[in-house]
């Protein structure tokens, strides 16, 4: 998303690209939500370096929107959101504004109402000192845990991650400003452009959390036919039986890059490979992309034990992603 909030870059359609910020003491900031990256939670964008209409993370790579001014925290899916991830403050400081009452719904859900000026949807800002903002965009309707003119320390829940606002999957958006100065907390005292060296604004321990990755797999799993995004989004696909007309292994990526070629395999008991599909390279950037491949039932019908799916992603000569997942029939 775009975060839209009353600020002099939003005011004069300036670029939120980030500025370099004062010589200051900045802040050092912990993880902002109660989850491990990697296994119940991924990054799905970063800001916007680029101060054109291209885009560019701090890092070179794509993992961004074109002005997109903070950091996603996205869950894995909905399930995942209606069971309550805690929004963790940052960092210690005074609650400033709060909004609630926004409905947990994507915007590209059949009848979602508009957003216009409550695109952050259920949020929560907190001054730190010495002009330091952050913004907690996307909360859980009716979750909020503060009010207005209370103080935080670091590390205490604030709100759930939530569905709320100008998004279409459960996240947290994550903004940091020093006065009206869109911070990159990954690269703050950079201005606009990318391979920046300075150091991040993340403690150390929240840091080492949040390796740069040039793509992740979300979501892999097994199901008795093909699974559409919904069905992995709410976690709500058939899961195979002996009985099931079909056997299908899926997996959901984000931050899949122009070029990059998906295979996935599906193997049997005894370790045979029961199908294998490989996508045509992709002609864009993808923020997240499905990939499956089944079999039918044979006519002897499924054989009991381990069946294992693997997907592997190549961009260029190189292996970028793999992953192994199985299931026990």
């Amino acid at each position: 998303m775009r975060l839209v909030l009353i600020s002099a870059l939003a005011l004069f359609g300036l670029s939120p690209a980030v500025i370099p910020k004062a010589q200051t003491e900045s802040p050092k900031l912990i993880l902002p939500l109660a989850c491990e990256i990697g296994v119940s939670c991924e990054i799905q964008h970063y800001v916007d370096r680029d101060p054109g209409p291209g885009v560019l993370d701090y890092r070179c790579g794509h993992r961004t929107n074109d002005k997109h001014d903070g950091i996603d925290f996205r869950l894995t899916d909905m399930a995942a959101q209606r069971a309550g991830v805690d929004v963790l403050a940052a960092a210690a400081g005074r609650v400033v504004a709060v909004r609630d009452g926004v409905p947990d719904i994507s915007i590209r859900a059949p009848g979602a109402p508009s957003v216009a000026g409550h695109e952050c949807g259920n949020r929560v800002a907190i001054q730190l000192a010495d002009r330091w903002l952050i913004d907690y965009c996307h909360l859980a309707e009716h979750s909020l845990k503060v009010k207005v003119g209370d103080a935080v320390a670091a590390g205490q829940p604030l709100a759930h991650v939530g569905l709320s606002g100008d998004t279409e999957f459960p996240h947290l958006h994550f903004s940091v400003r020093h006065g009206d100065a869109v911070v990159d907390p990954f690269a703050p005292a950079s201005g606009a452009g990318c391979q920046a060296r300075d150091e991040p604004l993340w403690s150390p321990a929240a840091a080492a959390q949040m390796p740069y990755e040039a793509g992740a797999v979300l979501n892999t799993g097994f199901a008795a036919a093909v699974a559409g995004m919904a069905e992995i989004e709410d976690r709500s696909a058939s899961a195979p039986t002996i009985a099931s007309p079909a056997i299908v292994a899926y997996a959901r990526l984000i931050g899949m890059e122009v070029g990059d070629v998906i295979a996935i395999t599906l193997a049997g008991p005894d370790g045979k490979v029961l199908a294998t599909a490989t996508l045509s390279p992709l002609d864009h950037d993808k923020a997240q992309i499905p990939a499956e491949v089944g079999r039918k039932r044979p006519p002897q019908g499924w054989a009991h034990g381990v069946y294992s799916a693997e997907l592997q992603v190549r961009r260029g000569k190189a292996v970028a992603l793999s992953r192994r997942w199985q299931m026990v029939l």
